[in-house]
């Protein structure tokens, strides 16, 4: 059979099992929902219950934070009271510690400008002993070595109102160096070479001989070892002239023994007679104790000389080194060897003795003074 005639067959009549087939379905439709209605309410109510206790656990979390927040917010506000404390006791010392930092700025300035004063009074003493000592001692070798160490010391300071003390210190160094100081002590052996010398300068009163050196006055007599040496030379002239005119003529004899008369007696002449240029007349007539007076005079006047250059008189020096030359001058032979050197001697200590001041510092000092005067 096909398909088209089986839907072709009539279709019995069976009513009655159709309605008990539709009534099963139906019960098992309705048991089907029941059981899920069942099992949607069970499961709904275990939700339910979850729920609950979840919201239960939740309100339990909620109130313990809440305490804990409460807890944490009484912590915050006893946190903030310490803050705002330490708050304003932070303020309270930053207050002091700005009150203090202001004292100790105003201590530091005048620990500076005191710093400065003891400076500037410690400089201005050191040039002044360095003064006085080159004074004593004729040299400036203490007054450079104060001043170098003076302007090192303004070097460190580095304060811009001590630059004009430096300037005006590197300006009195320069000039301190740049000027000829004479040594003193080679001045003081010149003059004690120049006292010794005097006793043996010779007079123009007291003749002397061809080497310069003084000879004994005409009133005392000649030394008998010289007229012994002098009647010997005369007598072997003579021999010599004897031995040789006796093989002369005698015309020749003659004329020889004559020239040798003539020179004898020229000879014993020009002994007896010394003939003198006087340039100074009362020169001349000074006595022997005269003399030993006069070369006393020239050695206290030197002597003088020589304690007014210790003395750094240097002004009278050269008066009595010009009172010395003039006396040398005067009474004494200028064209003797030692009078020369002498004279020599005391134009050199008369020459250099003007230069025996060391130069103050008067612009550093000056500077110094004024910065003292307007602290």
């Amino acid at each position: 059979m096909s398909e088209t005639d089986v839907i072709l067959q009539p279709e019995p009549d069976y009513q009655p099992v159709a309605t008990s087939d539709w009534m099963r379905w139906a019960v098992l439709v309705l048991t089907a929902v029941c059981v899920g209605g069942a099992w949607l309410a069970w499961t709904t109510q275990k939700k339910v219950d979850t729920l609950e206790q979840e919201l239960v656990r939740r309100q339990q979390d909620s109130q313990s934070q809440a305490a804990e927040a409460r807890l944490l917010a009484k912590q915050a506000q006893d946190i903030s009271r310490e803050a705002a404390a330490r708050t304003t006791l932070l303020e309270t010392r930053l207050a002091e510690v700005t009150l203090q930092r202001s004292q100790v700025e105003d201590l530091i300035k005048s620990m500076s400008l005191s710093r400065d004063e003891n400076l500037v009074v410690d400089v201005e003493a050191a040039l002044r002993v360095a003064v006085q000592q080159s004074a004593l001692t004729g040299s400036a070798e203490p007054l450079i070595t104060a001043m170098k160490s003076a302007e090192d010391r303004l070097s460190r300071a580095r304060q811009p109102r001590l630059d004009g003390v430096r300037r005006s210190l590197a300006k009195d160094l320069d000039r301190i160096k740049a000027t000829r100081v004479a040594d003193l002590s080679s001045l003081t052996i010149r003059l004690d070479e120049a006292i010794r010398l005097v006793d043996e300068l010779p007079l123009i009163s007291q003749p002397v001989d061809e080497s310069g050196r003084a000879l004994a006055r005409p009133t005392a007599p000649p030394p008998k070892g010289k007229a012994a040496q002098r009647a010997k030379q005369a007598a072997s002239s003579a021999s010599t002239v004897e031995s040789a005119a006796s093989d002369a003529p005698l015309g020749d004899q003659l004329m020889r023994w004559g020239q040798s008369t003539a020179r004898t007696a020229w000879q014993e002449a020009q002994a007896l007679v010394r003939i003198t240029r006087i340039r100074q007349p009362e020169a001349i007539l000074i006595t022997p104790e005269q003399s030993f007076f006069l070369r006393e005079n020239l050695k206290l006047r030197l002597l003088n000389a020589r304690l007014a250059l210790l003395s750094r008189q240097s002004a009278s020096a050269v008066a009595d080194v010009n009172v010395a030359q003039a006396a040398l001058a005067k009474y004494f032979d200028t064209q003797s060897r030692k009078t020369q050197l002498l004279q020599n001697l005391l134009t050199d200590v008369a020459t250099q003795s003007s230069q025996t001041l060391v130069p103050r510092p008067d612009d550093t000092l000056a500077t110094l003074a004024a910065i003292a005067g307007g602290r």
